[in-house]
């Protein structure tokens, strides 16, 4: 909301500038958008007086003209202006004004004849961002010779607020005011509306049929108005400096009044009026055409003013076209009301309308202001327009109406949340002045009476709110919090789980963020043995349960994929499974990932095969030996229900099984209806961070020995089996045993395989030697013969 300065200043007394105004708004929590000049500077306009007018004797569209501007002698001006005409009073800019855009007035002759000054338009004064088609006519009271910044005031500023929605009550100039006495603890100025006497008895009968929706109207018949007349000077610029367009006088002290007072008025032409006004929701379908021209088919939750023809406009919004005031309009209808904030709120959104009318009524109006309203709006019709008025017409619904609020205000409570304790006459003084009533006080509590415009005060902590915006945020105490901050210890065995973020994104992985909530039969298809709770009220039926893996939400996923032609696929998530139900209900972090498609992108270099186990199992052993232990994982031939039996292996940490991997079992996929191989793996995330401290050993300066064996062994015996028993054998110097080849076929007995082996010894003080290795060879020969009858290979 945009209002004036010296409007402001009329109301309250402040010893401060505009600039001081909006700061000190700003700090009680009405921010201020801009501070602006209502006019654009300039110099040497004085207010004269048209003597004479004739017509210019070489252009037809020219008249030469005899100005009065004070001075003792009379001008002569050359004018295009349309409209300048003899006894008019103007803004007359002197020879040596200065006017916006830094245009000088000098003597000059037009088509002959000299001209010494110019007559000015509204535009050329920067009162108007529109070019004016004619001059500035000013009031015939106007005195000649004064300085027209000075007589109109100009020296003004524009203060434009931007309320939050529970701030309606400073949505005009007397709310801002007493906003403004309170924080400075000044008297303001209140307006004396007196009862306008009633000249005539003529009424119009109104009906409300939504009391809920409108539980007061008043309504005032006024005849024999001038809607000719012209705006005062006065009330058309406060106007402009708000941010309204003058448009004619009755509509103008309308909106004069609802910035004034905060109360939306509206004016019909009592002759369109039929019937009687009746208040009530329109009906599916009716028409309406508003003021802006637009037609719109009103719905059935819209609250309407209407006769006996149909609706006149939409309550609280806009009025209708036909029944609106025009040059011919000779009697009116003044309308007040009250509307409730929710009736009134969206409805001019759902129509394409903003009105100041709906920007008000959304956010609440004062309940006890109609009759005020119509009052002031009468006193000031009547000096400019004349007019009899009749008496006011009231309708009423008390219930219907705001009831008083009591709030219980304890000064204890007051001093607990603010930190600081208030004196008793601060508190009555502050309450006071924000026009609250003191109902009852006693041992340092309050009930106080919420006055009607304050619709944002209901609890006790919104009158200790109020207090702190007018005591001062600034001057309340500042404390800063007491904690323990002791250093904690970083465990630094423990990596980030952006390593292993990173580890997978290296690898051609991308990460998936999939809900805890998945499709049970999803769910029982992949865990088939886990327990999760299921949802009393799920999103969706496919999302009813809370998973007990990460493999649901990535098939899901992957599904998504290939049934938009994505074959090639490779993702992770890390994230919460949770098993047991409630109240023994455990969830643990995991870290699980999917692989499926072609090992490599497609290109002119690329192989087109597809991943298999071991692709999996080795993007996994590079996820795990980011924590340089990677001897303490191992894999172990398990089965799972939703694993292949022959591609599916258990993940132990030392001894204890963290994890699995493995590809999908047919039936499953086929279940699903996913036709390529899909490889899963899944880790107990807190235990795939664990690794192991770098430690610092000397490099050995002698020589490597290193020699190969080939083992022939059961096929059914793991590699990682004859490793271990290996390396208990090799002794302590042994520094890498590496499995290089495996192979079935000839010189190799049916149910066999071989496994070729390459192991180095270093020993870091000296050189071996060959009766030293070849007796390792021979343990480890011996060793693994005697556990696993292995033979090796000539």
């Amino acid at each position: 909301m945009k209002v004036s300065e010296q409007w402001l200043r009329q109301w309250v007394s402040l010893d401060m500038d505009a600039q001081g105004i909006a700061d000190q708004i700003t700090m009680a929590g009405l921010e201020v958008d801009a501070v602006e000049a209502v006019a654009e500077t300039f110099s040497g306009v004085v207010v004269a007086h048209v003597k004479s007018v004739s017509r210019h004797p070489d252009a037809d569209k020219l008249n030469v003209c005899q100005v009065d501007d004070g001075s003792g002698e009379s001008v002569q001006v050359v004018c295009g202006a349309p409209n300048v005409a003899e006894g008019q009073k103007i803004a007359f800019a002197r020879v040596g004004a200065v006017l916006p855009g830094d245009f000088k007035i000098k003597k000059a002759k037009l088509r002959g004849v000299e001209s010494r000054g110019m007559v000015c338009s509204s535009s050329e004064l920067g009162l108007e961002e529109e070019r004016s088609e004619g001059i500035l006519v000013l009031a015939d009271d106007a005195p000649v010779g004064e300085d027209f910044r000075h007589w109109l005031s100009l020296d003004d500023h524009t203060i434009d607020v931007d309320l939050t929605p529970n701030r309606g009550d400073c949505l005009s100039v007397q709310g801002l005011a007493r906003e403004l006495g309170v924080l400075n603890r000044l008297p303001v100025e209140a307006l004396h509306i007196d009862d306008v006497a009633e000249l005539n008895t003529d009424t119009f009968p109104v009906s409300i049929n939504a009391p809920e929706a409108c539980p007061r109207y008043v309504a005032r018949v006024v005849r024999d108005v001038d809607v000719t007349a012209a705006t005062p000077m006065w009330m058309s610029e406060r106007l402009r400096r708000s941010g309204i367009r003058s448009i004619d006088v009755v509509v103008d002290i309308t909106n004069y009044v609802m910035l004034e007072l905060g109360q939306p008025m509206h004016a019909f032409d009592l002759e369109t009026l039929q019937g009687s006004i009746e208040v009530r929701m329109a009906r599916e379908g009716e028409q309406l055409t508003l003021l802006n021209d637009q037609s719109i088919a009103l719905r059935d939750d819209t609250l309407v003013i209407a006769d006996d023809r149909g609706p006149l406009a939409i309550a609280g919004v806009m009025g209708g076209e036909h029944s609106g005031v025009n040059a011919s309009t000779r009697h009116i209808l003044f309308e007040s009301a009250f509307f409730a904030p929710l009736a009134i709120a969206g409805k001019a959104r759902s129509y394409g309308l903003h009105t100041d009318s709906s920007h008000r009524f959304e956010r609440g109006v004062d309940s006890e202001l109609q009759r005020k309203a119509i009052e002031r709006a009468t006193q000031l019709l009547l000096p400019i327009a004349g007019g009899a008025p009749g008496p006011l017409v009231e309708v009423a619904s008390p219930d219907h109406l705001p009831s008083q609020r009591h709030v219980t205000l304890r000064a204890g409570q007051v001093a607990r949340v603010l930190g600081v304790a208030l004196k008793g006459e601060e508190i009555t003084d502050i309450l006071t002045r924000l026009g609250m009533e003191i109902a009852a006080q006693g041992n340092d509590v309050w009930d106080i009476i919420v006055p009607s415009w304050r619709f944002d005060i209901s609890l006790e902590a919104d009158l200790i709110e109020e207090l702190a915006r007018v005591y001062g945020y600034n001057r309340l105490p500042v404390r800063y919090p007491s904690a323990r901050l002791a250093p904690r210890a970083i465990q630094e065995s423990q990596h980030p789980l952006a390593h292993l973020r990173r580890q997978l994104v290296a690898r051609g992985y991308q990460e998936a963020i999939t809900y805890s909530f998945v499709s049970p039969e999803l769910q029982m298809a992949l865990t088939p043995q886990a327990v999760s709770p299921t949802l009393a009220n799920p999103i969706s039926s496919d999302m009813s349960v809370m998973r007990s893996s990460l493999w649901p939400g990535l098939v899901k996923t992957l599904m998504h994929n290939l049934n938009r032609q994505q074959n090639r696929v490779r993702i992770f998530e890390t994230g919460q499974v949770f098993q047991g139900e409630l109240p023994e209900l455990s969830q643990r972090a995991k870290i699980g990932g999917l692989l499926c498609g072609e090992r490599d992108a497609e290109g002119w270099s690329g192989r087109r095969e597809k991943v298999d186990f071991f692709d999996l199992k080795g993007d996994v052993e590079g996820l795990l030996a980011l924590g340089g232990e990677l001897d303490a994982w191992r894999f172990e031939p398990a089965e799972h229900p939703a694993l292949h039996p022959g591609q599916s292996a258990q993940i132990l940490y030392g001894s204890t099984p963290v994890g699995c991997i493995g590809a999908l079992h047919p039936a499953v996929r086929a279940k699903l209806g996913i036709k390529p191989d899909v490889f899963v793996f899944e880790i107990d995330l807190e235990t795939a961070r664990q690794g192991r401290l770098p430690a610092f050993s000397s490099l050995s300066r002698y020589p490597e020995v290193r020699r190969d064996l080939a083992l022939a062994v059961r096929q059914d015996l793991s590699v990682q089996t004859l490793m271990d028993t290996i390396r208990a054998q090799a002794g302590e110097w042994l520094t890498d045993l590496r499995l290089f080849d495996v192979y079935q076929g000839k010189g190799v007995e049916e149910g066999h395989k071989s496994f070729a082996l390459g192991l180095t010894w270093q020993h870091p003080s000296r050189t071996l030697n060959d009766e030293e290795i070849n007796q390792l060879i021979d343990n480890i020969v011996d060793g693994v013969k005697t556990r696993y009858n292995a033979t090796l290979r000539g």
